[in-house]
């Protein structure tokens, strides 16, 4: 293939990806910064070398604890069903998070309860995955975003192979050393 149809197409495939690639990078850059310097990851990092007190041979303080969390939950929410729990124990106050749907389908709601006393922490309202991880992923716009996210992966990676063929056919060949590929 010449020189002249690498450069064609990395053109027209470096159009669109620009644009995607702009969406992309600024939606991660984001994501990124929510993680970096989100109170989950706060958490992570100040429990990271802490030894939990609860182990394999203590699975009635566990119990006791899911009970006293359920029971807790159950006079906010009565008759809710449970999406899912999680439980973390390490740190100052060691906390269950019960995540509740809605009757009729869907996410509804996140109790946070402490361990040790039962107690409501805070209730806050949950989605499965947070916006800002559906607007990068595309899923924010449907199995449709998805499939366009699809594709603009698809045009980043062929403007990136169009983009090392023009680099490639345009080294200089007559000169050594390092120089012959940085031009």
């Amino acid at each position: 293939m010449t020189p002249a149809f690498w450069r064609r197409w990395h053109r027209w495939i470096g159009v669109p990806a620009a644009i995607f690639l702009l969406f992309a990078s600024s939606t991660g850059m984001l994501l990124a910064g929510t993680e970096f310097f989100g109170e989950d990851e706060a958490l992570r990092e100040a429990t990271r070398d802490l030894v939990s007190p609860i182990t394999l041979a203590s699975p009635e303080v566990v119990s006791a604890a899911f009970d006293k969390a359920l029971s807790t939950v159950a006079t906010q929410a009565p008759g809710a069903p449970i999406d899912k729990i999680e439980m973390q124990f390490k740190g100052d106050t060691p906390t269950i998070a019960v995540y509740t749907g809605k009757p009729g389908g869907g996410e509804d709601r996140n109790f946070v309860v402490n361990a040790n006393t039962g107690a409501l922490l805070r209730t806050e309202f949950y989605v499965d995955k947070p916006f800002i991880n559906r607007l990068h992923s595309g899923e924010a716009f449907g199995d449709g975003g998805l499939v366009v996210a699809m594709f603009w992966a698809l045009s980043l990676m062929l403007l990136t192979i169009s983009g090392l063929a023009i680099f490639w056919r345009m080294r200089r060949t007559n000169v050594t050393g390092w120089r012959r590929y940085f031009f």
